[in-house]
C-alpha cells in the first residue's frame, strides 16, 4: 500500500538528521594554491577522524581537509545511526591473510572502537544523542531462526564470548522490543545509537578548533603523488589521503574501484507514549533482522522510528543521486516493512525520506592503505559499517602517516588489495540480480520455508557477498 506522508514530509534534502539544524551551506572553499603535510581528501567521518588524530598526535602538522560540499554531506550524515562492533567484512577472508588471531584482533579492535567514540564525543563535547543500549537482531520466521543460530555459532568460533553476545528467550525479547513475528533474537552490547549529523558537524568543529583548514565546496578532480587537484588551486602535500567512501568512483582513475550501493530511510512522525507502551523499546537498542534485503533501525531521540533498507541498490555506471532523493515504491516498501515489524506505527505517517550511498569492495572487505614511496593512501569499503570502522581508520592513518609500528598497522585490513568491480553493464546485471534474488529468496522463506533458500547462496555466489 501507498505509505502515508506526514503533510510536511520532506524527501531527500541530504537527511532528516539535518531536519532541526538546516542542512548547512559549504563554508570556506580553497583560494589559490597552498602547501600541507597531509591533504585530507573527503570531509565525512573516515576524513575527519584522520584529521584530528594527526593534529592530536602532532598539533605542528599542517593538516588540510577537502571537501566538495559541507562537512558530513555524505554516508556521515544520512546513515542509519549504527555505531556497531560489526566486522567491515568477512573474519575468513581477514584470516587468510593474517591468521585467525589476525581477524580476532580486528575484531576486538572494532568493539573498542565504539568506545573511543563514545569517549571523544564527550571530552570534544559534541552532543550526538549517544545511547550505548546495545543491538537487538531478530529472526521472523523459521528460516531466519535457523540463520541467526548458525551466525550466533559463527561468532563464537571468532571469539564472541557471552558477555559480547547471547541468544535472548522469548520474555527477555519481549522486555525489550516486541516485533510482530518474531521468534528468536540475539543481543550485543557492542552498539550505540547516535544521531549523524550531530556527530559528523561536530567532529568537523573540534578538528577545526585543533587548527585544521577544512575547505567546503572544493572539489577534488585528482589526486596524485604530492597534490590534490581542485578547481580552485592544488593542495601539494607529502601526503594525499583519498577519504571518498561511497563517492570514490568520481574520482578520476578510481571509477571501479568501489561500487556506491545506495541504501534508503524512512522515519515517522514522533510516536505517542501508547504506542511506545505496545513497542517497547525503552533500551533504545538498535535493531536489525536476518533477512537477506535485511532492515535496520533506531528509536530516535525525540522518539520516531527511523527505518531503513536497501531501496534501488545501485545506479548505472556507478552514479549516485547526491540529493538523496528516494523513490515512492522504496518509501512505500519500507513503510509496509516497519508497519509488519510494528502494526501499532500504522497510527503514524512517514515525515521523510532519503538515501545515502556506501562504498563497496569487490570482496565486500575494507581495507586501508598508505604507499610510503608516494604518500598516497587511503581508507573505506565500509559496506554500512562505516559509522564505527572509520575512527578506527582514522587512527589507523595517522600512524601509518607518522611511521609508527603499532597494533593498528598490524591488522589484516592494512594494505590489503582487491580487484576492481566488472566495466558495465555486468555491474549492473551482478548486483541487481543479486538483489532481486535475495528479496524472491526472502519472499520464500515468508512462506513457509525451513531452511535459507537456495535462490540467496546463488546471489551471494554472482557478487561473492
Amino acid at each position: 500500500m501507498s505509505a502515508p506522508l506526514s503533510p510536511g514530509f520532506v524527501n531527500g534534502e541530504v537527511s532528516f538528521w539535518y531536519r532541526s539544524s538546516g542542512v548547512p551551506a559549504p563554508g570556506e572553499r580553497l583560494d589559490g594554491d597552498t602547501r600541507a603535510d597531509v591533504a585530507v581528501v573527503g570531509a565525512g567521518y573516515t576524513g575527519l577522524w584522520t584529521a584530528y588524530y594527526l593534529k592530536k598526535a602532532d598539533p605542528s602538522l599542517r593538516v588540510v581537509v577537502l571537501e566538495k560540499e559541507f562537512a558530513g554531506f555524505g554516508a556521515s550524515g544520512r546513515n542509519g545511526g549504527w555505531l556497531t562492533g560489526a566486522l567491515a567484512g568477512s573474519p575468513e577472508r581477514y584470516a587468510k591473510t593474517h591468521g585467525a588471531d589476525g581477524a580476532r584482533r580486528l575484531q576486538r579492535a572494532m568493539f573498542e572502537s565504539i568506545d573511543e567514540v563514545i569517549r571523544v564525543a564527550a571530552e570534544e563535547g559534541i552532543d550526538a544523542d549517544i545511547v550505548k543500549g546495545g543491538l537487538l537482531t531478530v529472526a521472523r520466521g523459521t528460516a531466519q531462526a535457523l540463520r541467526l543460530r548458525e551466525e550466533l555459532a559463527g561468532q563464537r568460533e571468532w571469539g564472541w564470548g557471552p558477555e559480547d553476545v547471547r541468544l535472548l528467550s522469548g520474555d527477555e525479547m519481549d522486555d525489550r522490543l516486541r516485533v510482530a513475528g518474531a521468534v528468536a533474537a540475539t543481543w550485543t552490547p557492542h552498539c550505540a545509537r547516535i544521531q549523524p549529523a550531530k556527530l559528523a558537524r561536530g567532529l568537523a568543529a573540534a578538528v577545526r578548533n585543533l587548527g585544521v583548514d577544512v575547505y567546503e565546496g572544493t572539489p577534488v578532480t585528482s589526486i596524485a603523488p604530492g597534490r590534490a587537484v581542485t578547481p580552485y588551486g592544488t593542495v601539494r602535500a607529502d601526503h594525499v589521503l583519498r577519504c571518498t567512501e561511497g563517492f570514490t568512483a568520481g574520482i578520476d582513475g578510481h571509477h571501479r574501484d568501489w561500487l556506491p550501493m545506495n541504501s534508503s530511510l524512512i522515519v515517522t512522525e514522533p510516536l505517542p507514549p501508547e504506542v511506545w507502551d505496545e513497542i517497547g523499546w525503552r533500551g533504545r537498542e538498535l535493531l536489525g533482522d536476518m533477512a537477506h534485503y535485511y532492515m535496520y533501525a533506531q528509536r530516535t531521540a525525540d522518539d520516531r522510528i527511523a527505518f531503513g533498507g536497501r531501496g534501488r541498490p545501485y545506479l548505472y555506471g556507478s552514479r549516485i543521486d547526491e540529493r538523496g532523493h528516494t523513490h515512492a515504491w522504496t518509501v512505500d516498501a519500507l513503510w509496509d516493512l516497519l508497519v509488519a515489524f510494528f502494526p501499532a506505527v500504522a497510527r503514524s505517517r512517514v515525515a521523510h525520506a532519503w538515501s545515502g550511498v556506501l562504498g563497496v569492495p569487490r570482496d565486500w572487505c575494507s581495507a586501508v592503505h598508505l604507499d610510503p614511496a608516494t604518500g598516497l593512501g587511503w581508507a573505506g569499503g565500509y559496506t554500512g559499517h562505516g559509522v564505527t570502522t572509520t575512527n578506527l581508520a582514522g587512527r589507523t592513518l595517522r600512524d601509518l602517516v607518522l611511521r609508527r609500528d603499532t597494533g593498528l598497522t598490524r591488522m589484516p585490513w592494512v594494505d590489503r588489495r582487491v580487484r576492481a568491480w566488472e566495466p558495465e553493464p555486468l555491474r549492473w546485471l551482478g548486483v541487481h540480480s543479486m538483489y532481486r534474488l535475495y528479496r524472491l529468496a526472502d519472499a520464500r522463506e515468508s512462506a513457509g520455508m525451513t531452511r535459507t533458500s537456495v535462490l540467496a547462496r546463488i546471489a551471494d555466489r554472482i557478487t561473492g557477498h
